[in-house]
C-alpha cells in the first residue's frame, strides 16, 4: 500500500496541525484513530532535548475525549529532570481544550566503556541478528480488510495491516505487522517510537472478541513498554483481548520488530453495544 507522495497522518498550518484524512478513526469519520493521535504525542515528546543519548522506555496516553478532525496544537514539557531518568509530559489541544495527553519515562543509555567501545549486552539489547521465536515476518502476510468504516481513514489507508495468525473478521487472538503508509507530518520519516506508537493502539482492533457491528470497545487509554527501538517500518502486534466484568475490557500486546521482541502495550476498553 502506498499513498500519493506529500500525503500525511497531519498537515502543518502555522502553530497547528489538521489532520487529514488518513488519521480519521473506525467508529466514525468526526474521530481521530488513536494511533495517530499516539504517534503526534510521541513526536511532542521526541521534540524535548536531552543532553545525554536517552531512551523512551515507557509512553503512556491518556485519550480524554475524542479527538476531531480540527486544527490541533501539541505541546511537551520536561516535568522532572534527571541525569538517569527523566518524565515528560505532552498534551493535545484542540478549540482551546484538551483532547489527549502523554506521559513519557527516559532512561539514559548505558555509556561506553573506557576503551570508548560500546557496552555488551545479552538478550534483546542490541540487535544482533533475527530471534528464533520471532513470528512469521511481514512478507509471509496476508491482507484481512476491516469491515468497519466504508470512508477512508486511518486503519483502511493510513496504515498497512498484513497479517500472520487470525482474521481481521474472526474473534480471538491475532498477530499483525503493520507499518505506516504515510508519515506522520510531511517530509519527516517517522522515529521509531512514533511508528510504534501508532501500530500499537491497534490491539483492540485487530484480537476483538466482540463483533463491530454490535459493540464498541474503544480505548480511552494506551501504554507502551519498549526495552529497545524498533528497527524498520514494520512493528507486529501479537495482541488479545479480555472482556472482564460489564463494560470494562482489557487488549495486551507483545510488541516485536524483523529482528525480535521489542515490549508490551496494554489497552484499557470502554465496552457498550452500539446504540
Amino acid at each position: 500500500m502506498t499513498a500519493p507522495p506529500g500525503d500525511a497522518l497531519f498537515e502543518p498550518d502555522g502553530e497547528h496541525v489538521v489532520p487529514t484524512e488518513y488519521a480519521r478513526g473506525p467508529w466514525t469519520p468526526d474521530a481521530l484513530h488513536g494511533g495517530p493521535v499516539a504517534a503526534l504525542l510521541a513526536r511532542a515528546v521526541e521534540s524535548i532535548p536531552t543532553d545525554e543519548p536517552m531512551h523512551v522506555a515507557r509512553l503512556t496516553v491518556e485519550l480524554l475525549r475524542p479527538v476531531p478532525p480540527a486544527p490541533l496544537s501539541a505541546s511537551a514539557s520536561l516535568a522532572r529532570p534527571g541525569r538517569k531518568v527523566q518524565l515528560l509530559e505532552a498534551r493535545i489541544e484542540s478549540g482551546g481544550r484538551d483532547v489527549a495527553w502523554a506521559r513519557a519515562l527516559r532512561i539514559r543509555l548505558q555509556p561506553p566503556d573506557e576503551d570508548g567501545t560500546a557496552p555488551v549486552f545479552r538478550g534483546n539489547g542490541p540487535v544482533p541478528g533475527i530471534d528464533p521465536g520471532s513470528p512469521p515476518g511481514p512478507d509471509a502476510g496476508y491482507d484481512s480488510p476491516p469491515s468497519i468504516g466504508d470512508y477512508r481513514a486511518f486503519h483502511n489507508a493510513g496504515a498497512e495491516l498484513l497479517y500472520v495468525a487470525g482474521h481481521f473478521a474472526r474473534r480471538g487472538p491475532a498477530t499483525v505487522w503493520v507499518r505506516l503508509a504515510v508519515p506522520v507530518v510531511p517530509g519527516e520519516e517517522p522515529t521509531p517510537l512514533q511508528r510504534v506508537a501508532a501500530a500499537a493502539d491497534f490491539g483492540n482492533g485487530v484480537s476483538s472478541e466482540l463483533d463491530f457491528a454490535h459493540h464498541l470497545f474503544i480505548n480511552p487509554d494506551l501504554s507502551v513498554h519498549l526495552h529497545r527501538p524498533a528497527v524498520g517500518e514494520w512493528v507486529c502486534l501479537d495482541a488479545s483481548t479480555t472482556i472482564g466484568i460489564p463494560g470494562v475490557g482489557l487488549a495486551e500486546s507483545r510488541l516485536w520488530d524483523v529482528h525480535g521482541p521489542i515490549g508490551r502495550s496494554v489497552q484499557s476498553l470502554l465496552v457498550e453495544p452500539r446504540a
